[in-house]
């Protein structure tokens, strides 16, 4: 083993991704959806040499182990030509250890060892992991367990040194008899956008226009650490196009709303009673909860407010492309027996900025766009927000999970009405509902937000203050909520310097954060990336440090000359 061990975590199912471990501290991780720019990109034979390798300079050089982390997909499969695949690409030696992890216990280790907790409870739940012949940890099952059965919640009691399984929901993964919270929610998503997988948060967004009563649906059938489904819930699945979104006919609208509505209550309610039923089971005060339900921020709000754990941490990548560092971490800890005092400070574990690529896009940039080098580039960009156009920001490392932090980021002014509508149909391409975020000075978010933390990876909603959500309609929702990211200068400084001057600018405290991607993109990822957003999209400018970029024929400033279609309610 080298002095600094390196290990490499690859996730080989959705959301496609690789980590890099260096050391007690350093990772770097990159998903591939960033290089291919399709969302949620699977991981597949190839990755490593024409997406993850031109990319990750870390992953040259010297490499202590490989761990691979795969689902329930036919994938692992192809585990003979994977590894042949690491070898060559790598240049591994012989006695360089490749070694297998289950999808739960990935998510796992994503969350508990980089918390800021010595022991806590540990929840999983997704739609589906790994099946049980190809479990990785110790857990207590009925003799006689068939071994194609896929786990679908996982429940952990953790602390450093030892991590221990107590319990998993397993099913036969058969979707005319579901079960699980991951599947119901799953199943609740496709009912309203059959067109694939990733629109989870748009059921969450379109949830607080409807009525969770009107259709008289029951809540999910709670056991213990087990959620089924109810047969009326099935019936309803069952309707084909009944609750399809659409984008025009109020009734229709409405319609969606109230199953979104429903089935969002039904999840709350459910993930609260399997967080009593861990909590009545370890007795720990905190809590780590990961997978691609974690990403459901209304209901971490409700969780981290109302279960009995006195702290709930969420990593900032809970979903699939984060078990790639869940893997690199798995491997240190308990393959190589190292320390690791690596913490999710903040998100930014991309690549390092190369100033060369930047000064290569701008040399590039063709002639309908124009660069300059201000003097104050935080100053220049306050001016543009005030006149209520819209900039996109590019620097440093890129963020390894979904939410833009403010390394790949839009931002505007909250204060104007029009602009989330202008976001959402002039830059985003999108359904008109979908909320837009606030980025708040961290000393101004209890003034402003219900809060009494502080929330840097945007993970869960709270309620913007009655008295301030007149004033800030582009962030306030429907129903008086906002997903707001607080920003200190330890974390984010030039993000810092800028919402500073801001609310020098303006007295306001907050700006608008949405993620620095087009109609359907992932987030951004290099600098060529995040041009071509500006120039295909209505964005108005784009600061790439220390540049800012700017069309030549400026698009409509929103509220001023650009005013939003009507609504389907």
């Amino acid at each position: 083993m080298t002095g600094s061990p390196v290990v490499i975590g690859v996730n080989r199912t959705r959301d496609g991704s690789i980590a890099v471990a260096r050391g007690r501290t350093s990772v770097h991780s990159l998903q591939k959806e960033r290089m291919t720019r399709r969302e949620h990109h699977r991981g597949r034979l190839g990755d490593l040499p024409d997406h993850y390798l031109p990319r990750l300079p870390q992953l040259a050089g010297p490499v202590d182990l490989v761990v691979e982390g795969y689902s329930s997909d036919t994938e692992i499969a192809n585990l003979a030509a994977y590894r042949a695949e690491l070898r060559e690409t790598l240049g591994l030696t012989g006695d360089t250890p490749v070694v297998l992890v289950s999808h739960h216990l990935s998510h796992l280790y994503s969350a508990f060892p980089p918390s800021p907790f010595e022991e806590a409870a540990g929840l999983v739940v997704d739609t589906q992991g790994s099946r049980v012949r190809d479990f990785t940890e110790r857990v207590e099952l009925p003799r006689g367990t068939p071994g194609d059965l896929l786990e679908v919640s996982s429940f952990y009691r953790c602390a450093r040194g030892r991590v221990e399984c107590l319990a998993k929901q397993l099913w036969d993964g058969d979707w005319t008899r579901p079960a699980g919270l991951g599947c119901f929610y799953a199943l609740l998503t496709r009912m309203l956008w059959p067109s694939g997988g990733g629109d989870e948060g748009k059921v969450m967004d379109l949830a607080p226009f409807g009525d969770p009563d009107a259709l008289g649906l029951p809540e999910l059938d709670v056991r213990g650490h087990e959620v089924f489904i109810p047969r009326a819930w099935l019936d309803t699945f069952d309707q084909g196009a009944a609750f399809r979104y659409v984008t025009n006919g109020a009734s229709t609208f409405k319609r969606s709303a109230n199953l979104a509505a429903a089935g969002q209550r039904a999840f709350e309610r459910a993930l609260d009673r399997l967080a009593a039923w861990l909590h009545e089971r370890t007795g720990l005060a905190d809590l780590v909860f990961a997978g691609g339900t974690a990403l459901n921020c209304t209901a971490n709000g409700r969780l981290i407010r109302g279960s009995p754990f006195r702290e709930v941490f969420i990593p900032p990548s809970p979903h699939d492309g984060g078990t790639a560092v869940g893997c690199a971490l798995y491997g240190m800890i308990e393959c190589l027996g190292a320390e690791s005092g690596f913490r999710w400070a903040d998100d930014f574990l991309g690549p390092e900025p190369d100033p060369a690529e930047i000064d290569a896009a701008v040399r590039a940039l063709p002639e309908d766009l124009t660069a300059e080098r201000p003097a104050d580039l935080a100053g220049a960009i306050v001016e543009l927000l005030a006149g209520g156009r819209t900039v996109g920001l590019h620097q440093g490392r890129s963020e390894s999970g979904p939410r833009a932090l403010g390394n790949r980021s839009i931002l505007g002014d909250p204060r104007v009405p029009e602009l989330r509508d202008y976001v959402n149909v002039e830059v985003k391409g999108r359904e008109w509902f979908r909320p837009l975020a606030p980025l708040v000075l961290a000393e101004h978010a209890g003034r402003i937000f219900d809060v009494d933390r502080p929330a840097p990876f945007m993970q869960y909603t709270a309620e913007v203050r009655p008295e301030h959500r007149e004033e800030l309609p582009c962030v306030t929702h429907v129903d008086g909520t906002a997903r707001p990211q607080t920003v200190e200068p330890g974390r984010t400084p030039f993000l810092h310097e800028l919402l500073t001057r801001w609310h020098e600018r303006t007295g306001c405290p907050v700006l608008v954060n949405t993620s620095l991607n087009g109609p359907g993109d992932p987030l951004t990822e290099t600098p060529e990336h995040s041009v071509g957003t500006l120039r295909k999209t209505g964005l108005h400018a784009l600061a790439l440090p220390p540049y800012l970029i700017r069309k030549r024929d400026e698009p409509p400033v929103p509220g001023d000359d650009w005013q939003p279609p009507a609504r389907p309610v």
